[in-house]
């Protein structure tokens, strides 16, 4: 079903139906479950989503997640009331189906110190931010898209005075630098080492260049990755955008077993 190689931009293919019953389900926050918003701060999951995911989360047993850049704690708030497994700031925190948390561990006074150096490239550039997500520290720049080589070059630089304890990562219109040792591929492995994830068809859906990652697990498992919008990709399938995946997922939470398999 998965097919190995990478799509450009223009090419497009909708994802087969699936059993929920025999799937892990891993989805990705901003741009795959939320729109992409102005600000960080802006991001809101609609009301049917969450719907949705409650519907998700009991026709898979539990078998969902949410794989995130946000921590944790910002995750929770969004999908208020519902509490899921999730993998937040790609993989740096872990949170299981029996609720205990992990966090891969930091020196925080090195952590201080980036973040003063990462903030002042951020101070005084109209449309630029930096986001503190505590461990790690994200420069926005979608409203200043004039300032990409500029912001890149200055983080880049920031970042390697912190090597090898921190790596640079880019990601739609953001450059980030997050603890060394996880991302989403390595969460997505976590948690198919546990019931009710383990022995279960993986599918991943996500927007951004953090979640090649995941997807090349997900391929390695020979499961189903869905990229969400363009650009170049190793996702097997793709979907313009985040309501198009709440239909699709809407579809499958409504079909049968008997309905994939004859599709399969």
């Amino acid at each position: 079903m998965t097919r190995q190689r990478t799509m450009t931009g223009s090419e497009a293919g909708r994802p087969p139906p699936l059993d929920l019953a025999r799937c892990a389900l891993f989805l990705d926050l901003d741009g795959t479950l939320a729109p992409i918003a102005p600000s960080p701060d802006a991001a809101r999951i609609p009301g049917a989503t969450l719907a949705l995911l409650r519907r998700l989360a009991l026709a898979t047993g539990g078998a969902l997640a949410v794989v995130s850049g946000r921590s944790i704690e910002v995750v929770d708030r969004l999908l208020h009331p519902l509490r899921l497994p999730v993998a937040g700031l790609h993989g740096i925190q872990w949170r299981g189906p029996d609720g205990q948390v992990w966090e891969l561990p930091v020196d925080r006074e090195r952590a201080a110190r980036l973040q003063v150096r990462l903030l002042d490239i951020a101070t005084g550039l109209a449309g630029v931010h930096m986001e503190d997500k505590g461990i790690s520290f994200a420069v926005h720049y979608r409203h200043a898209p004039h300032q990409e080589a500029r912001i890149r070059r200055d983080v880049a630089q920031a970042a390697s005075a912190f090597a090898p304890d921190y790596v640079l990562q880019f990601g739609k219109m953001v450059a980030e630098v997050k603890p060394r040792g996880a991302d989403k591929g390595s969460a997505v492995e976590r948690f198919m080492a546990v019931a009710p994830f383990a022995s279960r068809l993986p599918v991943m859906a996500g927007d951004d260049l953090t979640d090649e990652a995941a997807f090349a697990v997900v391929a390695r498992l020979g499961g189903v990755s869905i990229k969400i919008g363009d650009g170049d990709t190793s996702a097997s399938w793709r979907l313009p955008d985040p309501p198009s995946l709440a239909r699709w997922l809407d579809g499958l939470s409504t079909r049968g077993p008997d309905d994939a398999s004859r599709h399969e």
